[in-house]
C-alpha cells in the first residue's frame, strides 16, 4: 500500500491541481468529498499508510448556515492537517478562531510577507523586502477572511488587506493558508507542497508512473475478468492511452471502435487506423458515421446541446457495435480529471460547472455496458508519463489534445459540413506551421512550445479584396496556449512572421476564408476551447 495523502474536496474547481502537485512531489493521493461521514476519516487511518490531509477552497462561505463542515475526527488522527484558502477558514472556525466576510475582496496575484519561521515556510521566498521580510507571490481568490486566530496557532503570513494569510498550529501540525499554492501563479507553490508531503508528514515518494502502470493493469484485469471491454478511440491521447494500457492488460478482451463523426482533423482516420491496427495490434473497427452526427446537429447552436447530441450518438454507435461483440459489457472511455472537474463531475458534485463533456455523465439508463475509465484520477502530463511508461511513441504521447465532438465544438454555432472541409484544411496549415517553425532561442518547434493549438471557425463573413475583386467570405481564428496542467493556461505569444505566414496560406489556399484573427485571451477567464 502506497503513502498517501487525503485530499478532502470542498468544491473549489482546482482542487484537482493540488493533487497533480502532491504527485509531482512523488507521493499518492486521493481527493474525497469533504463532508465524508467521520467513518470514513477513521477508516483511513486505522488502514495505515496515511500520512497527511489536505483541505480544498471552495465557493461556499465557512460561517454559512448550510456550510460545509470538516469531519470532527479530521482534527484528532494525530496527522498533519493543510488547509487552503476555504479550507483554512473552515479550520479556524471549527477550531475556536473566527471567520468573516472581507470589505477587500482579494483575486488575483498578491505578495504575501511570511512570518514566524515556521516549518512549512522557512527557507520558501521569493524575494526579500528592503526591511528584510520574506515575501511570496501567490495567487489570491476569496471574499472572506480570518479575523481571529484559534487558539494554539500563531500567524504564520499576511498581507495589507488580508492581516491574517496564513496560521500555524506547529505542536499539532496544523497549518492554513489564504491562497492557493497549487496554483503556477503561486511560484513557490510547488515547493510549500513538496515541504509538506514530504518533510511535514514524513512521505517517501513511492508515487511514479512505471508502478502505476503495473497496478492499474492489475485493476483492470480484477474488475474485467473474462469480458470484453469496447473503447471509442478518437486518435487523440486520451484514449490512445487508455488503449494501450487496456490492451496491455486484456489483450483481444479489447475492441476499438474509432468513429469518423464527419468532424476530424484533415487525414485523421487514415493515420489512427495505420497506427493502431498496423503498428500497435489493436483489435480496431472503423465506423464512418458522418451523415449520422451531421444530421443530428442540423440547426442545432447551442454549444451544450452540440456537446450532449454527439455524445449521445457516439453512445448509439457504441451500443450498436458492442451488441456484435458476444461478450462486450465494458465501455471504456479516456476520461481524465480537468474533464470531470469541468463538467463538475467529480466525487462531490459540488464544484460549479463550466462546460459539459462528451464523456463524463449523460449516460443513458438503457446503455447496457458498464463504464471503465482507467484514466479518470490522471491529469494529461500523468497521462503522457503513463503513455511514455507504455512504450508508446513520443510523437503520439505529446500530440496535442483534440476535444471528443471534434470540431463540433470549433465550429461555433450550426455546425455544416462546408464549414467542417474549410475548418480542417485552415487548421493543418496552421499546424504544419507550428511543426516548421523553430524557436531561435529554446531550438525547439512552436508546435512543442504550445500545449495546444486550433483553428476556429466563425460563423460570420467580411469584405475583403482578392485581386481586383471583392470578395465576402468567412473567418477563422487561431488559439494556441501554454499551459502545464490545463486548468489555467497563458496564450501563446507566437512570432509575428509565423501567423502572417499562417494567415497569408490559409487566406491563399482554402478558398472561402479570407480574413484571419489570433485569440489572446488566457484562461481564465475564457476556457481553452471556444465551446
Amino acid at each position: 500500500m502506497h503513502q498517501r495523502i487525503l485530499i478532502l474536496d470542498y468544491g473549489s474547481q482546482v482542487t484537482q491541481l493540488i493533487a497533480r502537485r502532491v504527485r509531482e512531489a512523488g507521493v499518492y493521493c486521493e481527493i474525497h468529498p469533504g463532508d465524508v461521514d467521520p467513518a470514513f476519516v477513521a477508516e483511513q487511518a486505522a488502514q495505515g499508510g496515511l500520512k497527511g490531509i489536505i483541505l480544498s477552497g471552495s465557493h461556499a462561505s465557512a460561517y454559512a448556515e448550510d456550510a460545509f463542515s470538516v469531519p470532527a475526527n479530521v482534527f484528532d488522527v494525530k496527522v498533519p492537517v493543510l488547509g487552503i484558502c476555504y479550507g483554512m477558514q473552515s479550520m479556524a472556525q471549527q477550531l475556536g478562531g473566527e471567520v468573516s466576510f472581507s470589505d477587500h475582496r482579494e483575486f488575483g496575484y498578491a505578495e504575501v510577507r511570511a512570518h514566524g519561521h515556521t516549518r512549512l515556510l522557512d527557507g520558501i521566498e521569493d524575494f526579500r523586502t528592503p526591511e528584510g521580510h520574506g515575501m511570496l507571490k501567490v495567487w489570491m481568490s476569496h471574499g472572506d477572511k480570518v479575523t481571529a486566530l484559534p487558539p494554539g496557532f500563531k500567524l504564520m503570513a499576511s498581507t495589507p488587506s488580508c492581516p491574517i494569510a496564513g496560521m500555524a498550529d506547529e505542536e499539532r501540525g496544523f497549518y492554513a493558508v489564504q491562497f492557493h499554492p497549487e496554483v503556477t501563479h503561486t511560484l513557490q507553490g510547488q515547493a510549500l507542497l513538496t515541504r509538506f508531503v514530504r518533510e511535514i508528514c514524513g512521505c517517501e515518494g513511492d508515487w511514479n508512473m512505471p508502478d502505476y502502470v503495473s497496478e492499474a493493469v492489475a485493476r483492470i484485469r480484477e474488475q474485467v475478468g473474462d469480458d470484453e471491454v469496447i473503447l471509442g478511440l478518437s486518435g487523440g491521447v486520451d484514449s490512445s492511452v487508455a488503449a494501450a494500457l487496456i490492451h496491455k492488460a486484456i489483450g483481444d478482451q479489447l475492441t476499438c471502435v474509432f468513429v469518423d463523426h464527419g468532424l476530424l482533423r484533415l487525414n485523421e482516420g487514415e493515420q489512427v487506423m495505420a497506427t493502431f491496427a498496423d503498428a500497435m495490434g489493436v483489435r480496431i473497427i472503423h465506423v464512418d458515421a458522418s451523415e449520422q452526427f451531421l444530421g443530428k446537429l442540423v440547426g442545432v447552436e447551442d454549444p451544450e446541446a452540440k456537446r450532449k447530441i454527439i455524445g449521445r450518438e457516439f453512445v448509439e454507435v457504441f451500443q450498436a457495435e458492442a451488441g456484435k461483440l458476444k461478450s462486450a459489457r465494458w465501455l471504456a472511455q479516456g476520461t481524465i480529471y480537468p474533464d470531470v472537474i469541468e463538467s463538475a463531475g467529480g466525487k462531490t458534485g459540488k464544484a460549479v460547472a463550466i462546460k459539459s463533456h462528451h464523456n463524463v455523465g449523460g449516460l443513458p439508463d438503457t446503455l447496457n455496458l458498464k463504464l471503465l475509465e482507467p484514466l479518470r484520477e490522471l491529469f494529461k502530463d500523468e497521462v503522457r508519463k503513463l503513455g511514455i511508461a507504455l512504450g508508446l511513441p513520443p510523437a503520439m504521447v505529446y500530440r496535442h489534445p483534440f476535444p471528443g465532438p471534434g470540431l463540433g465544438v470549433r465550429i461555433l454555432g450550426e455546425v455544416k459540413k462546408e464549414y467542417a472541409d474549410l475548418l480542417r484544411r485552415a487548421d493543418a496549415i496552421f499546424i504544419e506551421e507550428l511543426r516548421g517553425t523553430v524557436d531561435t532561442v529554446s531550438q525547439q518547434t512552436w508546435y512543442d512550445l504550445t500545449s495546444q493549438a486550433f483553428a476556429v471557425f466563425l460563423p460570420v463573413k467580411s469584405v475583403g479584396v482578392m485581386g481586383d475583386g471583392r470578395t465576402y467570405d468567412y473567418v477563422v481564428a487561431l488559439r494556441a496556449v501554454q499551459t502545464s496542467d490545463f486548468m489555467t493556461a497563458d496564450w501563446a505569444q507566437l512570432p509575428y512572421a509565423l501567423l502572417a505566414k499562417v494567415s497569408s496560406r490559409i487566406i491563399n489556399e482554402v478558398r472561402g476564408i479570407n480574413r484571419v484573427v489570433y485569440d489572446v485571451s488566457s484562461k481564465p477567464p475564457a476556457t481553452i476551447e471556444w465551446e
